[in-house]
């Protein structure tokens, strides 16, 4: 029999197809020693001394594959970085996908092993899947889901409850990156420039903050839908505290303000999968952003704000031009489809 070229609604039958799929796609690209049985579930060897972190996330950006990355890619990052920015060693992922009737097989397989080729780069192993088809039509392609488990060491603590006021906060580099890239490649835009996505995994460049600044980080996110502005909501709602930022300290690349600017659009809201903001104690912030700098994924960093006791639960912008703006959570949906 020939090997189909194409998924067909057998490959999710369960039958021989089915085997066929996991075999030489799945287990060829991802195996290691837990994943090799193709049990029910996957059997982990003990965890390091710590607390349990878990995460989960879909990823149904489109198109599938953008200017620095593609949805496999981004799966994988965005998993390990929701595990590291509170605190955590990313050890194990999962990942689900559900695939479109029609999908052609050498595009899954350039997803996979970009998965395989991530993870491999995070310092992760992919233990358990699964796979469904849907028909024609029913998932542009390919849709995936990911879980994450990692453990967060003994004597780390991060969160709201930790903030105090003038840490001062900082971002490890240009802000929108993301966003652009994909919405210039789905809307056939060129504005003459490499605008390439930010996709990137973050936990070996926050570990090495945390490891060199103990107790000295109070909080960090990985900055993705919603953009700087909306995580900065958040955490300004959830400490009960203001945050101000300085305009001009913000790094955005001018790509990036260019194509914003052509589209009616704030950078401040543009997507982000490589970025994360860190609140650190004012007598610290030189040596973090230091770290930051030293590392390939946070050369451009840069302190863009602090945490202050005026306007509690506000994010508060300081333009160029010495006049004051509120930054609102982003409200509708500026950049559908992004991750």
């Amino acid at each position: 029999m020939k090997t189909p070229q194409r998924i067909l609604l057998a490959h999710g039958s369960g039958g021989a197809l089915s085997h066929e799929l996991v075999r030489d796609v799945f287990l060829r690209a991802f195996y290691n020693p837990s994943l090799a049985p193709m049990a029910d579930a996957a059997l982990m060897d003990q965890l390091p001394p710590g607390r349990l972190a878990l995460t989960t996330d879909s990823y149904v950006v489109q198109p599938l594959f953008f200017p620095g990355g593609n949805i496999g890619e981004l799966a994988i990052c965005g998993t390990v970085n929701d595990l590291a920015v509170m605190g955590a060693q990313p050890l194990y992922l999962t990942a689900g996908f559900i695939l479109e009737e029609g999908l052609h097989i050498e595009t899954l397989e350039r997803v996979v092993m970009a998965m395989a080729e991530t993870a491999q780069q995070a310092g992760v192993q992919i233990v358990t899947g699964d796979t469904k088809v849907v028909d024609r039509g029913a998932a542009d392609g390919m849709f995936i889901n990911t879980a994450g488990v990692g453990v967060v060491p003994l004597g780390i603590d991060l969160g709201p409850q930790r903030l105090q006021p003038n840490d001062l906060i900082l971002i490890n580099g240009t802000i929108g990156d993301h966003g652009m890239a994909v919405m210039m490649q789905r809307e056939g835009m060129n504005f003459g420039s490499a605008l390439e996505s930010d996709t990137a995994p973050l936990n070996e460049l926050l570990a090495a903050l945390l490891a060199t600044l103990p107790g000295q980080i109070h909080w960090m996110r990985d900055v993705t839908r919603g953009g700087l502005a909306t995580v900065l909501n958040e955490w300004a709602e959830s400490a009960q505290m203001g945050i101000e930022l300085d305009e001009v300290k913000i790094p955005v690349r001018e790509e990036v303000r260019a194509a914003c600017e052509f589209l009616g659009l704030d950078p401040l809201y543009a997507a982000n999968e490589g970025k994360v903001v860190v609140a650190v104690a004012a007598e610290a912030a030189e040596a973090a952003l230091e770290v930051l700098q030293r590392h390939p994924m946070g050369s451009q960093a840069a302190k863009i704000g602090r945490i202050s006791t005026a306007n509690p639960g506000r994010v508060v912008l300081n333009t160029p031009y010495g006049a004051r703006r509120i930054v609102q959570m982003l409200t509708g949906a500026q950049l559908p489809r992004i991750c």
